[in-house]
């Protein structure tokens, strides 16, 4: 008599046929994962998402209980290059991108990136929010988010903000505070976030935004100076911060970051049921959640996958709007 597990198979090799995805692939998800998972990460290794998302795959990798997890950086173009090659990825699991908020906004940017977060990808779960961190050097004459403000105006076309790419986190938010405050000022993009600190201490840029997760282990060392959070509350890990929008009564300068795990687009809806669920468990585990926590980012997983998207395409109509009002393009 045919066991549930082929009637699974059987359904799941109809679907797949459907989405015109080799039998070969799908054969194989009812033992899934039988090797090792790749969660390709976007961003310098050593660098805050990096660093937590490699101790989150530890236990990702016990939940899953076989197999094993590891992580690969691509890193450039702002995240574009790993876009681009989990894209073209096979749909069977074994490949999986460490999505982020910063691949909407390259493609809200670039139309032509040949990727799309919404058609090319199976969203999976959203992880955390990061807010991001106003910075400058420790010996920085900036002690305030008005000083800085103050000296980009009285000075045109003089202050420098770093970046970890075009698109980037860093650049989109310093971008929507120079557009609030009608300034001048010049945006200089590295190949990654760990470029950042390292450009305002040797004094070829002023201030910048890196992500949380990069920046408060930086402000802990006294490498440099928080002047402001981009969440709308103030972070427990920095409590005498101020938010922008506390210093600016701005309410849309309230600009975290998010990521979350995509696989490419047409993936099994039970590997993505196994996947979504051994995350859920990760995030369970309080060590893996207190490592968030104390990154200054926030574990928000999505209560589906389903929802996970529609949050995608929410942020994508938001990101879409700030690009087109801060006139923001790979020049820029």
């Amino acid at each position: 008599m045919p066991t549930r597990r082929h009637f699974n198979l059987h359904a799941l090799g109809l679907a797949a046929a459907a989405a015109g995805l080799p039998a070969s692939a799908l054969a194989q998800a009812g033992d899934y994962p039988s090797r090792p998972i790749k969660v390709i990460v976007p961003f310098a290794a050593g660098g805050g998402p990096d660093v937590l998302t490699r101790k989150m795959a530890v236990k990702l990798a016990e939940v899953l209980g076989k197999g094993g997890v590891v992580v690969d950086n691509i890193v450039g173009a702002g995240g574009i290059l790993a876009g681009q090659n989990v894209a073209r990825m096979a749909p069977d699991g074994y490949n999986i991108l460490m999505g982020a908020s910063s691949h909407v906004t390259q493609k809200a940017m670039q139309p032509s990136v040949k990727f799309d977060p919404l058609t090319d990808f199976t969203l999976i779960t959203r992880t955390v929010f990061a807010p991001s961190v106003l910075v400058v050097a420790a010996d920085s004459p900036y002690k305030s988010v008005e000083e800085v403000i103050a000296a980009a105006k009285k000075n045109p076309g003089k202050l420098n903000y770093a970046s970890g790419g075009v698109g980037s986190a860093a650049h989109l938010i310093a971008a929507a505070l120079v557009l609030h405050v009608q300034a001048d000022v010049v945006h200089v993009p590295y190949k990654g976030s760990v470029e950042i600190v390292p450009s305002l201490l040797s004094g070829a840029t002023q201030f910048a935004f890196p992500i949380a997760s990069t920046a408060v282990p930086l402000i802990q060392s006294g490498k440099v100076r928080a002047l402001a959070v981009t969440s709308a509350q103030r972070m427990s890990v920095l409590p005498n911060v101020p938010t922008l929008v506390e210093a600016l009564k701005a309410p849309e300068l309230a600009l975290d970051s998010w990521f979350g795990l995509w696989a490419p687009a047409n993936t099994p809806a039970e590997v993505v049921d196994i996947l979504f669920k051994a995350v859920v468990k990760t995030y369970e585990d309080p060590a893996v959640r207190a490592d968030a926590e104390a990154s200054g980012s926030v574990v928000a997983l999505s209560r589906s996958p389903q929802e996970f998207r529609s949050f995608v395409e929410s942020e994508t109509r938001k990101f879409e709007k700030l690009v087109k009002a801060a006139n923001l393009s790979v020049n820029n």
